[in-house]
């Protein structure tokens, strides 16, 4: 009995020794550990993020995916003959783009479902119009190359094919067909940013009849394609015009080239490019393997979620620390002011809150919006902490402070998610003003004194009357 009578005098000199800087210092370290359950969280959203990223590509490979448009192209097959018996002839096709071309998309959107992941899909028609001037054709030519004008064809091109919702047409100054296969060649190679090699499928139409040098005559072709996420329009022409309407009522503008008007409601957008040759940045003629930074020309528009889910959840994601440095720094300075005592394992309770509540904001805001499921998983968070606060410090005007403060914690994590920009400004000023706060709540703490509960009265009850000393 004496051994156990002097452990536990041990213990509670232990805990008269723990100073309240000690617990403060004990309090950080808890809000750093309790960040590695967020990583888990992280990982998480990561998932569901590939799996929404699987749907969008799944769903897209049935209607057509991301779609790149070439308007009306003049091709006509060359053949450099050979120059010894050692050498074979060699073919290629030159390539003439339209001296004008004006180009008008319309487009309409709809959001296909699949479980809880929504992917845009739009339909478009396009009309492509070009204005051919061959004075001087060709200007580009390999050395020796011999241009078959007879087997001259106009081609236009589009990167899947399997969106077509309608034979495309093509009208000259003599006659209206519908486009085939192209037969001079089958597909042209651009490149995407980071050189990835992109292949447009071409079809096209024989005009040997009304091809030749120096001849000028307009070209006009009709498209109808489905595809998904993205829309683009190579500047086919050395001077390209294009105007773009549609309902999707948040587009993104991409692509080499911005357009130089643009604008967005709640009934759609509407935009316009108007690309001149300087800024084109390419020849307006040349062999087919020439041109492989065509893409740099795209004139692009991306159907896009305003309010993706996940990049909102990742981005909230980011200032877990603060987030639970803000509410433990809370937790502290009740404890400091109430004079009662709050255990490590009542801190570890908090933060494991806090960390569900992603998991409720995550579950939600699959199913209901960013927006909305904060404002449950919040609402729900902060009756928790704040109950829980009025149950540990024995207090319903803690509970009421708590809720106040709290409130105003996770309104400020909401502003912070929703002001992009300043959100690093936002964020630090607020860091600067609860520290501020936490230092005049605690100005006339004796940091060296020991923890609420183990103090002078703990010690008289140690010396009173029948207590060994």
């Amino acid at each position: 009995m004496n051994d156990l009578s002097a452990l536990e005098l041990g213990s509670r000199g232990i805990l008269r020794s723990l100073s309240m800087g000690v617990k403060l210092i004990v309090v950080c370290g808890l809000a750093l550990l309790m960040t590695i359950p967020s990583f888990f969280v992280w990982g998480l959203v990561n998932d569901r993020t590939r799996r929404a990223d699987d749907v969008v590509k799944e769903i897209s490979s049935h209607v057509g995916g991301p779609q790149t448009f070439l308007g009306p192209t003049l091709a006509i097959p060359y053949s450099i003959p050979a120059q010894s018996l050692a050498d074979s002839t060699k073919h290629g096709i030159y390539l003439v783009f339209p001296t004008q071309a004006y180009g008008v998309l319309k487009s309409a959107t709809e959001e296909r479902h699949r479980s809880l992941f929504r992917v845009p899909v739009f339909q478009a028609d396009l009309k492509l119009d070009a204005a051919f001037d061959l004075s001087g054709v060709p200007a580009a030519a390999p050395q020796g190359a011999e241009l078959d004008w007879s087997h001259a064809q106009i081609v236009v091109g589009v990167s899947d094919a399997r969106g077509a919702l309608a034979d495309a047409t093509l009208t000259t100054d003599s006659k209206t067909v519908t486009l085939t296969p192209a037969q001079v060649t089958d597909t042209i190679t651009i490149n995407r940013e980071g050189n990835r090699a992109v292949e447009l499928s071409l079809f096209g139409a024989n005009v040997g009849d009304i091809v030749k040098p120096d001849a000028q005559f307009h070209a006009t072709s009709v498209l109808r394609f489905s595809g998904a996420e993205r829309i683009a329009v190579l500047a086919y022409g050395k001077t390209t015009h294009l105007t773009a309407q549609g309902d999707w009522r948040s587009p993104g503008f991409d692509g080499g080239i911005l357009p130089v008007s643009r604008n967005i409601s709640n009934r759609g957008f509407t935009a316009e490019w108007s690309v001149p040759f300087i800024a084109r940045g390419m020849r307006a003629e040349g062999p087919s393997d020439a041109i492989t930074g065509l893409d740099a020309t795209a004139l692009g528009i991306s159907f896009i979620e305003v309010a993706d889910p996940y990049q909102s959840v990742n981005r909230s994601l980011k200032y877990v620390v603060l987030f639970l440095g803000l509410v433990f720094l809370s937790y502290f300075i009740f404890e400091t002011t109430t004079g009662k005592r709050v255990h490590p394992a009542q801190y570890i309770l908090v933060g494991i809150a806090q960390i569900i509540f992603y998991l409720l904001l995550l579950s939600f805001a699959e199913r209901i919006g960013f927006d909305y499921g904060f404002m449950f998983a919040g609402a729900a968070t902060v009756i928790l902490l704040s109950a829980n606060a009025g149950w540990v410090f024995s207090s319903r005007l803690q509970a009421v402070r708590a809720f106040v403060i709290f409130a105003l914690l996770y309104t400020l994590i909401y502003l912070l998610l929703t002001l992009e920009d300043n959100a690093l400004l936002v964020g630090a000023i607020a860091s600067f003003l609860a520290v501020a706060a936490a230092m005049y709540f605690t100005r006339r703490i004796d940091w060296y004194s020991s923890l609420p509960g183990t103090g002078a009265a703990e010690q008289t009850g140690a010396m009173a009357p029948g207590n060994p000393a």
